[in-house]
């Protein structure tokens, strides 16, 4: 729960990180109003960490989240179980499989 805050979302409070033994060289700027600047700066304050040690932070979590959503498939239990019975006991190729198996392997030469 956020409260009354000033934002259109909730900024969740996240572990600070690791330094990189990389030095950091490419820069991101981005303008945002005054009452999200001083949202995120309470924050960083209350963690402890500068603004931009905060941001860095924020912004990978978010990244991180974002890329997974995208490339993680989660299934049910039941579809779980029936992904593992196919590929455990695979159907026999219909002739639509066949015929494009087919034009595969003349299309693609062998290695």
């Amino acid at each position: 729960m956020c409260g009354k805050m000033p934002e259109r979302g909730c900024v969740k409070t996240i572990e600070t990180p690791k330094r990189n033994d990389a030095p950091a060289t490419d820069r991101v700027e981005a303008r945002v109003p005054p009452n999200l600047k001083r949202l995120f700066q309470r924050a960083a304050d209350l963690q402890g960490v500068t603004l931009s040690d905060f941001l860095i932070s924020s912004l990978r979590e978010a990244a991180l989240r974002a890329v997974e959503r995208h490339e993680l498939i989660r299934l049910t239990e039941h579809d779980a179980t029936l992904f593992a019975r196919a590929l455990l006991n695979p159907p026999r190729p219909n002739a639509h499989l066949r015929a494009a198996a087919r034009r595969f392997r003349q299309a693609v030469p062998a290695p």
